[in-house]
């Protein structure tokens, strides 16, 4: 699956970082990840530090996926509304889900820390109105999430434009955000998890898997078979084929990033990730070294050969637009890319097992705008889900929730 075009500024940045062997031999394990990317290393740290032995085979090079074309805004913000959510599964549920965003940007902070070198660094979230219509929206969702205790204040135009230099008629400022690079974290992690004992493979293709009550046998596309108590599907947006029902769909998503930018011109922006109300929205974070990160154009095609002819263009959309914001930034493209990504109809991942293949094999699909820090919150869930040990998430972020009602 072609899954980016254009020039994703993580991998031309790092270059390839280690290469792992394939696999050439029959192997046995706790537990088999299929896929190499953010979410895979997340669970394989999750479960090795569980205990599992675990083996992690990946296609291509490792992080060389969507991961090496995220955007990587770490924030608890998720793309559907906390009162929407609200409104289809309860309050408790949708702030729930809210908390366990949150809670994924301290750990995920905690791990870099340890993992060191991978440009994380906490950051604030200012989402903003994009239209007159939206305000009153934006004011639920401030109301409600102050009431749960979410870090937020509200502020208006003038505010605004004192604040951040351009104009809004509303805006919800969220203390708690973070950055980091993804490409980075997902080699160092697994490098180090190689060292503790855990088997990285790339190259190595899954080609079937047998599924029974007892484990999985699983072979590849060489011949070679892994027997394992439990199969997770971490292959991000690939994981689909693996399942008779479509659980999301396939959208393509466009960015790029500009040269180091002075810090006093970059301002606000330097520590402050900017995004908007409207659906694509538009949305900007800086790096480490002072670049700008601008994304959105979101659109449908989900055609590699379109997808790779649009990308000098829709940069050009996307300077103009963030232009029209801050029309002193220089801010030409360097580095421009897009990336396939997949939204559910409700804006939730998808972790656990499905009817179709039983409870021995797991399903992580970190889908949306929020990947990374559902990918950390799914990663507890599925280490609970293989011990057969219960969890908060477990319903939310089920298949089950496909049937489910809207609340009253």
């Amino acid at each position: 699956m072609d899954l980016k075009s254009g020039y994703p500024f993580w991998a031309v940045k790092n270059g390839l970082m280690k290469s792992f062997p394939a696999l050439t031999a029959d192997t046995r394990c706790d537990v088999l990840i299929v896929g190499g990317g953010i979410t895979a290393a997340l669970i394989a740290q999750s479960l090795a530090d569980d205990g599992q032995s675990v083996v992690v085979i990946e296609q291509r090079d490792i992080g060389w996926g969507s991961s090496a074309a995220s955007t990587a805004l770490l924030q608890y913000e998720i793309d559907t509304h906390m009162t929407e959510l609200a409104s289809r599964y309860g309050e408790d549920n949708a702030v729930l889900a809210y908390r366990a965003c949150a809670d994924a940007i301290p750990q995920l902070q905690e791990l870099a820390a340890t993992v060191r070198d991978v440009d994380f660094a906490r950051m604030h979230s200012l989402y903003f109105a994009s239209s007159l219509f939206h305000v009153g929206r934006l004011n639920a969702e401030y109301e409600l999430r102050q009431r749960h205790g979410f870090a937020v204040s509200l502020l208006k135009r003038g505010e605004i434009r004192e604040q951040y230099g351009f104009s809004s008629a509303m805006a919800i400022f969220s203390e708690l955000a973070g950055r980091i690079d993804p490409y980075r974290l997902t080699y160092r992690l697994l490098m180090r998890l190689e060292k503790r004992g855990v088997s990285i493979f790339d190259r190595t293709r899954l080609e079937s898997f047998e599924a029974s009550t007892r484990g999985v046998v699983a072979r590849t596309a060489d011949g070679i078979t892994i027997t394992a108590g439990h199969l997770v599907f971490a292959a991000g947006y690939a994981s689909q084929q693996y399942l008779d029902t479509r659980v999301a769909r396939n959208r393509s998503s466009y960015a790029f990033i500009t040269d180091p930018i002075d810090k006093e011109a970059l301002g606000p922006l330097a520590e402050t990730m900017v995004w908007e109300s409207a659906r694509p929205y538009l949305y900007m974070r800086s790096t480490g070294d002072g670049r700008l990160l601008i994304g959105g154009e979101d659109d449908d095609i989900d055609i590699p050969l379109r997808r790779d002819a649009s990308v000098d263009r829709k940069a050009g959309i996307l300077r103009k637009r963030v232009a029209k914001l801050f029309p002193n930034l220089p801010l030409q493209p360097t580095f421009a890319w897009a990336g396939t990504f997949a939204e559910t109809d409700d804006g939730l991942p998808f972790f656990g097992p499905h009817p179709q293949h039983g409870p021995r094999v797991q399903f992580a699909m970190a889908y949306g705008g929020n990947g990374i820090t559902f990918s950390a919150a799914g990663a507890a869930l599925i280490t609970k889900l293989i011990r057969r040990e219960s969890h908060p998430l477990a319903a939310l972020f089920s298949f089950d929730r496909l049937h489910q009602q809207r609340a009253p």
